[in-house]
């Protein structure tokens, strides 16, 4: 065989190599992220209300919005008092068709943690930390940053809704046949949940009470059963510079540098009344 086929030989035979371990590297890779759909534009209430339904407004004093995210070194916990605004559409005698717009204002979030040493040891004092809030904006994007986040996409971030669209697994329909001026009824809540530009069915489970004054409804109180858990990566609220830039996904530095002191889920908890 010739010098120059022997050399073209030599080079088929390394590019194929080289093809072959970047298949096997690709192999290897990690699946991307599942990202919810992008919302274009903010939740609207549903299109209709049942004929019989009663319009109650969310009082956003009292109102609570709470998350733990709980990993081996670190708890942080979030806390956004008087944050819940909104609009329900109670059918009190078929709670079946009952809708609704709520929504959290994050600019009243503010992030708590605790640390300890190791797995075995105890959790220090529960504190602010404002770097650490100064991340959580940086993250959730809701302040505007030149170039890179506007005012408009920053106001956005800023409010969380979730748009119910149904009840289901209700422990009573018609509170209307219930005695007395306090009926407290369980369900789920489900609908559209919309976080950082993105958008995707969620459902809750909350108790409802009711509050009458004689056959008149005046308020209910909802309060989640148990957490809503929101995966950071599915809405991208991925690390980010103080410039708004993106620095990396939440799964991989969760599995680098923050590896057991951030979690990659935030269960949400809340509470609210609307009244008429």
């Amino acid at each position: 065989m010739s010098r120059s086929r022997l050399g073209q030989s030599k080079l088929v035979a390394a590019l194929a190599i080289a093809a072959c371990a970047g298949v096997a590297a690709a192999c290897e890779r990690k699946a991307p992220e599942k990202l919810a759909p992008v919302a274009s534009a903010p939740l609207d209430s549903p299109p209709t209300a049942a004929p019989g339904a009663k319009k109650l407004v969310v009082a956003s004093s009292g109102s609570s919005v709470k998350f733990l995210m709980d990993s081996p070194l670190e708890k942080i916990d979030g806390d956004a008092p008087d944050s819940v605004s909104g609009e329900l559409f109670v059918d009190p005698a078929n709670l079946e068709k009952s809708t609704g717009l709520v929504k959290v204002d994050l600019g009243k979030l503010t992030l708590y943690q605790q640390k300890r040493p190791d797995e075995n040891g105890a959790y220090g004092e529960r504190k602010k930390s404002d770097l650490q809030n100064e991340h959580a904006r940086d993250w959730l994007q809701i302040e505007a940053k030149d170039g890179e986040v506007s005012a408009a996409q920053a106001a956005q971030n800023r409010s969380v809704e979730f748009r119910i669209e149904r009840l289901s697994e209700l422990s009573a329909t018609n509170v209307l046949s219930m005695p007395g001026p306090e009926r407290t009824v369980t369900a789920t809540a489900h609908g559209e949940f919309r976080l950082h530009g993105r958008q995707a069915k969620k459902s809750a489970k909350v108790t409802l009470a009711f509050s009458f004054d004689g056959s008149d409804l005046k308020s209910v109180r909802v309060k989640s059963v148990e957490p809503v858990k929101v995966a950071l990566a599915e809405f991208e609220v991925h690390p980010r510079d103080a410039a708004g830039k993106f620095v990396q996904s939440v799964t991989d530095v969760i599995a680098g540098k923050l590896k057991g002191k951030v979690a990659s889920e935030a269960p949400i908890s809340f509470e609210f009344t609307a009244a008429r």
